[in-house]
């Protein structure tokens, strides 16, 4: 593994451990060349997905892109990080399991929302004004209006 601080690709793990409700594996590496300490994911890929845009273009599925969106919208919000990690893990495992390797963009967005209204509706409306593209205060108000009696939180 190449160490990100100085470039050395031969770098050494000191732990292992399994993270992620035995989903991946975290290992903390040590480079001898300049000292950095760093850690690293191993996760099972069941396939290589493709993302297929609304203008159909086509881009490999970022793994790291849906965790940035997804932390993003539950920034700051009482959901402890291995809770967003395991969410992230079932979304992933969810796309990989569909059966395609081409996953419309727009599917990927369903599950995300299905599974935020689930887990926080703050996180999920976020989440939402950026997927659905609200322009105006009032878009805030429709979603939130559209959303089941018992989903909005007291």
């Amino acid at each position: 593994m190449r160490c990100p601080f100085c470039g050395n690709v031969d770098t050494q793990v000191k732990d292992s451990r399994p993270a992620e409700d035995n989903v991946a594996i975290r290992r903390r590496r040590f480079c001898p060349a300049c000292g950095g300490r760093f850690t690293t994911y191993e996760r099972v890929q069941l396939r290589d997905l493709v993302v297929v845009k609304s203008s159909g273009r086509r881009e490999d599925f970022d793994r790291t892109k849906l965790e940035r969106s997804i932390r993003i919208a539950m920034q700051k919000r009482p959901i402890e990080p291995e809770r967003i990690d395991q969410m992230i893990s079932g979304i992933v495992r969810r796309l990989e399991s569909m059966g395609d390797t081409d996953i419309p963009s727009k599917v990927i967005g369903e599950i995300v929302m299905e599974t935020l209204a689930r887990i926080d509706t703050v996180a999920y409306v976020r989440f939402a004004s950026v997927y659905k593209n609200f322009q105006a205060a009032d878009d805030f108000d429709k979603f939130v209006s559209e959303l089941r009696p018992g989903l909005v939180e007291e």
